[in-house]
C-alpha cells in the first residue's frame, strides 16, 4: 500500500466518522433534527412521529459514512487505475443524491399535512 493510499484512507475514514457521528447524534436526539446544513429543524408540532423521523435521518447519515469507507476500500482494491475513481465518485456523489431523495420522502411522510 502506498503512502498516498494510506493518507487517503485516513482522510476518508475521518470524514466517514464525522458522518457516522452525525447519524448517531440524530438517531438519539429527542428533538426533531434538520437535514441540510443551515436548515432549521422542524418543530415538534410539525412532525407526526419525531422518534421515527430522527432515527431514519440518523440511519441515512450512518449509511453514508459506511458508503464512504466502502467506496475507499473498493477503490483501493482496484489500485492505481482510472477506474478507481468510479467507486469514489459513487460513494461521495451518488449516495448524497439518494439520501436527499429519501429525505424528501420522509418530509412527505412525517410532516403534518397542514405544515406542508
Amino acid at each position: 500500500m502506498t503512502a498516498g493510499a494510506i493518507i487517503s484512507g485516513v482522510i476518508y475514514g475521518l470524514v466517514a466518522l464525522l458522518m457516522i457521528g452525525i447519524g448517531i447524534h440524530q438517531f438519539r436526539s429527542k428533538d426533531p433534527v434538520g437535514f441540510y446544513t443551515g436548515e432549521k429543524p422542524p418543530q415538534i408540532e410539525q412532525i407526526t412521529d419525531v422518534r421515527a423521523w430522527n432515527r431514519k435521518h440518523g440511519i441515512m447519515w450512518i449509511i453514508y459514512g459506511i458508503c464512504i469507507v466502502l467506496s475507499w476500500v473498493c477503490s483501493s482494491l482496484i489500485g492505481d487505475s482510472l477506474y478507481a475513481v468510479i467507486p469514489l465518485a459513487a460513494g461521495i456523489l451518488l449516495v448524497p443524491v439518494v439520501i436527499i431523495i429519501c429525505h424528501h420522502r420522509l418530509v412527505k411522510k412525517y410532516y403534518k399535512k397542514e405544515q406542508m
